[in-house]
Parts: C-alpha cells; structure tokens; sequence
C-alpha cells in the first residue's frame, strides 16, 4: 500500500510536466485507477522494443525505414512513459519508495537494450552499443551514489537520459527519411551514422559523469567543514 505521505525526493526536471496537455494525460490516467509501476513496466517495454527495432534494421530490407521510423517512435513512447508515471503517483497520491524502483530499474533495463539495439543497428557498431549501454549505466550509478550521499539528484548532462535518447532517436529519424546516398558508411568497419552516435553518447557520458562526481565531492567537501 502506497504511503499517501510520501513524497519523491528529488525529480527529474522536465518542462513538458508543465504542458496542459500531459496534466490532462496524467489526471485522465490517474481516475481511471492506471498505476504508475505499469507505467513503468510499460516504458520498459518499449525501451526494448526500440532495442529490437534498431537491431532488426539489417535483415528488414525495404522495411528497414519502417524499423528506424518504429525504434524512433518506441524510444519516445518509453521517454513520455517516464513522464507519466510520476505525474499519476502524486496525480492519485500513490508516491512511494517502490514506485521510485519502479522508476529506476526500468529505465535501466530501457538504456541497456535501446542502445545495445542501436550497436547492431545498420552504421551501428556492435562494440560500441556494448560500451555506451556500460557508459549509461555508469552514469546512472554515479547518480545514485550521489543521492546515497545526500547530495540532490543530479540529472546534469551534457548526455543524461534524455540526451542519449535523442541522440539515438535524431539518428533514427535520419535513416528513416534520407535519401539513400546519404547514409553511406565510413571506415573499414563500414560505421555509419549510429557509430557517431554512440560515440557521441559514449564521450558524453564519460563528460556527464565527472561533472557529477564533480557535484558530489563538493558536496561531500561542504558537509565536511
């Protein structure tokens, strides 16, 4: 049973909270008794579905724009998915400390597969998936250490979550609308766009997660005077 006290502790900042529409979702969501752990599950889901969407576009054949378009559209499904389930928890006072770990664990199962998916992605590299799916991870854990140690959440970039899933969705998009000619691979490892993309997310990352050791040592330092 949720704890009607509860309050989350720190929150991602997300301006589209504050858009009527998504306050409208929320609260239609929230009467109609939908709990916001199956909103997580859900986002889970189509984090993976994107995954499986990226990493079939090699054997699609003329449906490969149609997986692309697919990863693309599933990636936000998972991102809007993230949304909501905190705005319904305290929409319908059902914030608790489970509802956070099923905002949390989730998004990592999500991370790993989407950008594992993108790795075997056609211009993917498959090494390169692995290391940024590490790299996001590592981000996230840097994050957590930080709240363990009382400093607040730090959702800092320049390649948080939603950088990355942009990222990987700009990238998506790309391959589904462009002209054939223009997505021609580079290198002898025939890397495409996705490799610069995860590349990208993979330098970002490394970026993103010394400035949150950054906060938290200063943090630490503060409380230590």
């Amino acid at each position: 049973m949720a704890d009607e006290t509860y309050q989350p502790m720190d929150r991602r900042p997300i301006t589209s909270r504050e858009r009527p529409v998504w306050q409208a979702a929320a609260k239609w969501l929230a009467h109609r008794g939908i709990s916001p752990n199956v909103i997580s599950v859900a986002g889970m889901m189509s984090g993976v579905a994107a995954g499986v969407c990226l990493a079939l576009t090699p054997s699609m054949g003329e449906l490969e724009r149609v997986a692309w378009l697919a990863a693309a559209v599933c990636i936000q499904l998972r991102l809007l998915a993230n949304m909501l389930d905190g705005m319904v928890a305290i929409e319908s006072s059902r914030a608790s400390p489970l509802g956070e770990l099923f905002n949390e664990m989730p998004d990592r199962v999500s991370d790993v597969a989407t950008l594992i998916g993108a790795g075997y992605a056609v211009g993917g590299g498959t090494v390169l998936g692995y290391i940024a799916a590490c790299m996001a991870l590592f981000v996230a854990y840097v994050r957590a250490v930080g709240k363990a140690m009382g400093a607040a959440n730090l959702f800092v970039g320049p390649m948080a979550k939603q950088h990355r899933m942009f990222t990987v969705t700009l990238v998506a998009m790309f391959m589904a609308l462009a002209p054939g000619m223009w997505r021609m691979p580079f290198g002898d490892l025939q890397w495409g766009l996705m490799a610069a993309g995860l590349m990208a997310i993979v330098l970002g990352g490394l970026v993103t997660a010394l400035r949150r050791i950054r906060l938290i040592v200063a943090h630490l330092r503060r409380g230590a005077r």
